[in-house]
């Protein structure tokens, strides 16, 4: 029996569509720089991958920045807006970002002289409004830039972005986001959404592994943070690779079109999961909000069991899915996402996340619900010893 798996939220298997775009490029040589006949070949996958991804996400094909991943699009955002916005100090992050975007934060922080302030979250993950404009407010004039998450990828909280952006806008300031886990999942539209930058990862989205884009707003130009033969508008040098680009174009086109089909089964799948897991273990908790969560996002914290226990033991019997803690130097921590919404440290280590997507059926939720009960018996036994 092939593993149940549960866990799209960290790479969801590629899309048909990205596999046969990617595979029809794949062995053509020509470098997208060049200027003879591959060369501009490999160019026009390029551009053509651009406008679709740009027509897709809402956005301008020239605002369509090519990358090698998320980690890189948040890195350029949040380094280079810093940068382009000296001598303003000050970075307003929220306290549940992915190390992605809060790790550049505090590297400014610590080489920069940067002053990041945390944005507090409630109880669900959420960042309020009021929560940022009362940052901003205290002075308005030392803000470099604000960086918020569109959707959580812990507990799926999905945040006002919208809203969130408009506030920044008000001040002038720039506003970055996270939609990695946002992007094919839920409507994402660049030009509605009032940020200046997103981020957007191709296997997170049906797309390959090792590429990426940062969308930026025309007229908002980040310092780069690569330097060489002045690629992608002198914004990311770097040799351009046309086959992942025609992949990630083709999974973003795929998904956007089919969102609204697959958040309605998603949710309906997500929400037998959760219903069936507390039937299961009556004690558990659902982490994040109970109605504004990505469509297949079920997180879980159960008492009495450490995560990573659990997770091999459900590994073991078949089921695939993410620990809700990270691991640091080989020693589990606590979520430091859960920590930031009050949970305490217990419940933080023994957390869970299953994570469906494009590939998941009913089989998979039956399969987890099957050896549920006596893997978390079994890990809770086992924290007792």
């Amino acid at each position: 029996m092939s593993p149940a798996y549960l866990d799209h939220a960290a790479t969801t298997p590629m899309l048909p569509e990205a596999i046969e775009a990617m595979t029809q490029q794949l062995g053509r040589v020509g470098n997208a720089s060049s200027l003879h006949a591959a060369g501009r070949q490999a160019r026009r996958v390029v551009e053509e991958s651009r406008e679709a991804i740009a027509d897709a996400l809402g956005a301008r094909p020239s605002e369509v920045v090519f990358t090698a991943g998320g980690t890189e699009a948040d890195n350029l955002a949040i380094k280079g807006l810093y940068w382009a916005r000296e001598p303003r100090r000050r970075i307003l992050i929220s306290s549940i970002e992915h190390h992605g975007a809060l790790d550049p934060a505090r590297w400014l922080a610590d080489r920069q002289g940067a002053e990041v302030e945390l944005l507090e979250v409630d109880s669900h993950g959420r960042v309020h409004p009021d929560t940022l404009r009362a940052a901003i407010e205290r002075d308005p004039e030392s803000v470099a830039l604000v960086s918020v998450m569109w959707a959580n990828n812990e507990v799926g909280t999905v945040q006002p972005i919208r809203v969130l952006a408009s506030i920044a806008r008000d001040h002038g300031i720039p506003f970055h986001t996270d939609a990695v886990q946002a992007v094919g999942v839920l409507p994402v539209s660049f030009a509605d959404s009032g940020a200046q930058a997103l981020t957007l990862s191709g296997h997170k989205v049906g797309g390959p592994m090792g590429v990426g884009a940062l969308l930026l707003e025309r007229g908002v130009t980040p310092v780069s943070v690569l330097h060489g033969g002045g690629q992608e508008r002198d914004v990311r040098s770097g040799t351009l690779d046309a086959p992942a680009i025609a992949g990630l174009a083709a999974a973003v086109e795929a998904a956007a079109k089919g969102q609204r089909g697959q958040a309605i089964r998603l949710s309906a799948l997500r929400d037998d999961l959760i219903r069936r897991v507390r039937q299961a273990v009556p004690d558990v908790i659902l982490n994040g909000d109970p109605v504004d969560r990505l469509p297949g996002n079920a997180h879980f914290s159960f008492p009495g069991c450490e995560g990573d226990a659990l997770l091999m033991l459900l590994d073991a019997k078949g089921v695939e899915c993410s620990t809700g803690s990270a691991c640091s130097a080989g020693v589990a921590q606590p979520s430091h996402v859960l920590l930031a919404m009050g949970a305490p440290a217990a419940a933080a280590r023994g957390s869970l996340r299953f994570t469906l997507g494009h590939t998941s059926t009913q089989d998979d939720v039956d399969r987890l619900i099957e050896v549920l009960p006596a893997a978390v018996e079994r890990a809770r036994r086992a924290g007792l010893s």
